[in-house]
């Protein structure tokens, strides 16, 4: 008996692990091979290609496509029709499935929406994605980035509120009263 939600029309194709309290909503296609962790939701239209891996808590919000090479691990927001290469330089007349890149979103990152996100580089930890950034490189864990190609230009705590640095280097978050540090242009919780 399975343990997760799929509407009707969502496809799901042999050889898939889905974790229990997932939902999968409308029009959407899981490729074989995939793994999706415990309560994610995937809205309608997305596609996850073979071999992809999605941790506990993953939200994907509609028109999504997550190509093979993406792991995201758990607790990751992917932003309504953002979208992950897996090819550096793909042309339609060569296949170069031998060469996909892998891609790796860390724990509790955001992406906004309308984004892109090159292959083979890392998001780190907590890290935010704004909404229509071209990202082409690795991003530091808690760092804010936007724009074409995507800059750095702030940080942001686990609960996605903007750091504000005293002059000893301390930020607060908030919300949660969580303490961080900025050390040599790097953020680590205290």
């Amino acid at each position: 008996m399975k343990e997760y939600y799929s509407h009707e029309t969502a496809i799901i194709d042999e050889g898939c692990e889905i974790g229990k309290n997932t939902k999968i909503w409308h029009f959407t296609h899981i490729m074989q091979n995939c793994k999706i962790g415990e309560g994610c939701n995937l809205g309608q239209n997305v596609v996850v290609s073979p071999g992809v891996v999605l941790g506990k808590n993953v939200k994907v919000q509609n028109n999504v496509s997550i190509y093979t090479g993406v792991i995201c691990e758990d607790d990751v927001f992917l932003g309504p029709s953002m979208v992950f290469t897996n090819v550096i330089n793909p042309r339609s007349a060569i296949i170069r499935k031998d060469e996909y890149k892998k891609t790796l979103v860390k724990k509790g990152a955001s992406i906004g929406a309308n984004s892109t996100i090159v292959c083979g580089i890392t998001l780190g930890e907590f890290c935010f994605i704004g909404a229509g950034a071209v990202v082409i490189k690795d991003v530091k864990p808690f760092s804010l980035v936007v724009g074409n190609p995507s800059r750095h230009v702030g940080w942001m705590s686990e609960f996605g509120h903007r750091l504000h640095f005293n002059n000893d280097n301390i930020a607060i978050c908030p919300e949660s009263e969580q303490k961080y540090k900025l050390e040599n242009y790097n953020v680590v919780k205290l």
